[in-house]
């Protein structure tokens, strides 16, 4: 199993989405609605703004396992107008949003390739600090999970509808 990273772009919309629907009925089956709901994320307009304005304003990065794509991210340099409500971090960043795979690849490491390949990008653009938001909710093991890849817990907040989301950091 070879997994690659390769840069995204507009036409690699259609994936994502197809990843992050997958991610909801993997949430779905598993009795956890509570991050991203019961209904398909590429149904929801403003999910389908949020992916295509990120794409837009920063990098995509597709993780490919043996040239299947298996996972995807938005790289920007905020976390943009839905967390202006967060203390700006004082400092360059790089903002990770959507990270999503296909969980046909569950566990094969392709998100974890992903954000390494991120921590290795804001590295090279000479900036230190690289942030993400998750959904805290539940169990908190998306929480965990991005501990598990270097990012701390900086500041947690309430979102829309009470969703509990917590902002992470790393230094790379």
């Amino acid at each position: 199993m070879t997994i690659t990273i390769r840069d995204g772009g507009p036409d690699d919309i259609p994936l994502i989405l197809r990843m992050l629907d997958s991610g909801v009925e993997w949430l779905v089956a598993q009795g956890r609605p509570g991050q991203w709901g019961t209904k398909p994320l590429s149904k929801r307009p403003g999910t389908v703004e949020s992916v295509t304005r990120h794409m837009d304003e920063g990098s995509v990065f597709i993780a490919e396992i043996d040239g299947v794509p298996a996972a995807g991210l938005t790289l920007t340099d905020s976390p943009g107008a839905s967390l202006s409500h967060l203390p700006p971090p004082g400092e360059p960043e790089r903002y990770i949003h959507w990270l999503a795979s296909d969980r046909r690849f569950k566990g094969h490491g392709a998100g974890s390739a992903l954000l390494a390949h991120a921590a290795e990008v804001t590295r090279r653009a000479g900036v230190s600090l690289l942030r993400v938001d998750c959904y805290a909710g539940d169990d908190g093991k998306l929480v965990r999970y991005y501990e598990s890849q270097g990012f701390v817990r900086t500041e947690t907040y309430v979102g829309t509808h009470d969703w509990p989301g917590q902002v992470l950091a790393r230094r790379v």
